[in-house]
């Protein structure tokens, strides 16, 4: 069996690495780039609760924010009560 050697032999086994590399590259990136996508896309909307801009701020009230920042420690029992009552004054 003959082999042809153009003369470019070489060179041509490199530039079908970089193509093969480049092309499962990008193939890899679109994967993750859509998984990313559906899995975004279903993130922010939790089962039973109502869909967003019904009350502003994603379908939630003050009253629950506020009770959520009390919950996880970011505001002070004190503070809490002062922003219910406040909240409860505009109404």
């Amino acid at each position: 069996m003959m082999w042809y050697d153009g003369g470019w032999c070489w060179g041509g086994w490199f530039v079908m690495t970089v193509v093969m590399v480049l092309f499962f590259a990008l193939l890899i990136a679109g994967i993750v780039a859509l998984v990313h996508y559906l899995t975004s896309a279903h993130r922010g909307h939790q089962p039973g609760s109502p869909p967003s801009g019904e009350h502003g701020w994603g379908g939630r009230r003050a009253e629950d924010l506020l009770a959520e920042r009390f919950a996880r420690g970011e505001i002070g029992e004190d503070e809490y009560k002062r922003r219910l009552a406040l909240l409860r004054e505009q109404r």
